[in-house]
C-alpha cells in the first residue's frame, strides 16, 4: 500500500496545487480539538474529511468545518440519494489507505463526489489532514472546491432549541 502522505502530495501534484506544503509534526492532529492546538487555529478553521456511503453503495466525501457536524439526510439529497451513512473506519482504511484522524481531502484512487459545507468559505485558509495524524497542509476553501470538483452545500447539522411549555405545574411527590 502506498505511503498516505505520498497519496495526498502525488493529488495536490496533479490538481496543480503543487505550491501547498505538507506539514509533518510530532503532535497528534487526531481530533479537531487536538489539530486546533497544533496548528493555533480556531476549530471552525479545521477540516473533517468525512466518507459516507449513498443508498448502500456510492462512497461520497464530505468535506466539513470542524466546529459543524454533518446532516447525513442533507448530504444524500444534495447528492440524490434518499440516505447516507458513515463508512466505518475499517472499510475506509481498507478501500482508500487512511485512517481516521488522517483522511484527507484529496488523495483517492476514484472520483469521489464531494460536498463542503458552506461554513469553511468564511475562513480565508483551512487545514485538511494529509493522511495520517500527523501531517496537514492550509488550502482556500475556494481552491479545493475546484482540486475536489466538489460542491458548496448547506449539509451541517442545525440543533433544534429545547422548547418547553410556558407554564410547567409540578406535583410534589410528598
Amino acid at each position: 500500500m502506498q505511503d498516505p502522505v505520498q497519496k495526498v502530495r502525488d493529488a495536490l501534484d496533479n490538481a496543480g496545487a503543487n505550491d501547498i506544503e505538507i506539514r509533518v509534526v510530532d503532535s497528534t492532529i487526531f481530533t479537531v480539538d487536538d489539530a486546533a492546538k497544533t496548528i493555533g487555529v480556531n476549530p471552525g478553521e479545521i477540516l473533517k474529511s468525512l466518507i459516507l456511503v449513498l443508498d448502500k453503495k456510492q462512497a461520497c466525501l464530505i468535506l466539513m468545518s470542524g466546529s459543524n457536524q454533518v446532516d447525513s439526510k442533507k448530504a444524500a439529497l444534495e447528492l440524490g440519494a434518499k440516505r447516507s451513512r458513515m463508512m466505518p473506519p475499517d472499510e475506509v482504511f481498507e478501500r482508500y489507505g487512511f485512517r481516521i484522524g488522517g483522511v484527507p481531502s484529496v488523495g483517492y484512487d476514484e472520483i469521489l463526489p464531494t460536498l463542503l459545507d458552506e461554513d469553511l468559505f468564511k475562513y480565508e485558509i483551512v487545514w485538511s489532514a494529509a493522511g495520517t495524524d500527523h501531517a496537514f497542509f492550509p488550502i482556500q476553501p475556494q481552491r479545493l472546491l475546484e482540486i475536489t470538483h466538489g460542491k458548496k452545500a448547506a449539509i451541517k447539522k442545525i440543533s433544534s432549541p429545547c422548547i418547553f411549555p410556558k407554564t410547567v405545574k409540578l406535583r410534589s411527590i410528598l
